[in-house]
Order: structure tokens, then sequence, then C-alpha cells
């Protein structure tokens, strides 16, 4: 008798381990999703924002303040400056983009050096798009695969 109790015990133990761990997979995929949202939302509320290198308000901000204000908004604290955020997070590659991976790029004379960041908004029909300020036209969205963008790509990271 007892050892029937002590393998009923355990089989519902094992059953509600089971039930707890492939729930809490789920739950964890749906919170990343709507932080993924969040953040997006969030650096959208700031399109038409004129660019203001050192700027963090929607009188003016740079492309790093766009990063770091959107994704502070879900409690995720990055570095300031974009070059300290591209080495954040897990690397992705520009294949696996996914909405809410920050990309980063190198605009000035070294080729390699991260000068510049944004957020990806959307793929759509093959198209990636992403959401950056920019020193001519403030904070806007752009075609990630565009011939100026595609040529000064540096690297991607995911922050969650």
């Amino acid at each position: 008798m007892q050892n029937g109790i002590n393998r009923n015990v355990y089989l519902i133990f094992g059953v509600g381990l089971a039930v707890l761990l492939l729930s809490s997979c789920g739950t964890t995929r749906k919170i990343r999703q709507q932080h993924v949202e969040k953040v997006v939302e969030t650096a959208k509320t700031f399109q038409g924002t004129p660019y203001r290198y050192g700027g963090t308000t929607r009188a003016g901000m740079d492309c790093s303040a766009l990063v770091y204000l959107s994704f502070r908004s879900v409690g995720v604290n990055l570095p300031r400056v974009s070059e300290e955020q591209s080495r954040v997070g897990k690397r992705v590659s520009k294949r696996k983009l996914k909405k809410g991976d920050v990309v980063f790029f190198a605009t000035g004379k070294r080729r390699r050096k991260v000068t510049h960041a944004g957020i990806i908004t959307e793929k759509r029909s093959g198209t990636v798009y992403f959401i950056h300020s920019s020193t001519s036209l403030g904070v806007t969205e752009d075609n990630i695969q565009s011939r100026y963008w595609s040529r000064r790509w540096v690297r991607a990271r995911r922050m969650f």
C-alpha cells in the first residue's frame, strides 16, 4: 500500500512539474512578444522628432537615445551610446532578424566602428524595416536592405 501511495505522489509531482515547465515556456514567449511590441510602439511615438546629437527628449534625440528610451519603457537598461549598446544581448545574423532586434551600422570613416543604431519594426514581403534617428530626417523608418544601409551594416543584437 505504501509503495502505491509513493508512486502516485511521484506521478502527481512529475505531471505537475511537466505542466509548470511547459506552461512557463509559452508564458515566457508571450512576455517577450509583449515587450517587443511595447519597445517598437514606444519608438514609433518618437517619429518626427528632430535629430539632436546627445539629445534624449522629444525636442531632439540621437539614434542611441531612441534605442535607450524605447527599451527603458519595458525596464531594460541599455548603455546610452550605440557602440556600447552593440555589445549587449545575443548576436543575431542579418538573415534571422526579428521585430525588436537592435541593428548597428558604421556611418563614419571607419568601416567597422559602430556609430549608428536602430530597432527592427517589421518584416513585410521579404523587406525589413527599422526605426532610427537620422541626422537629416529625425526619427524615421527605413528599409534596412537599401543600398545605403546594407553597405554600412555591422551587426544586430537581440536584447530579450
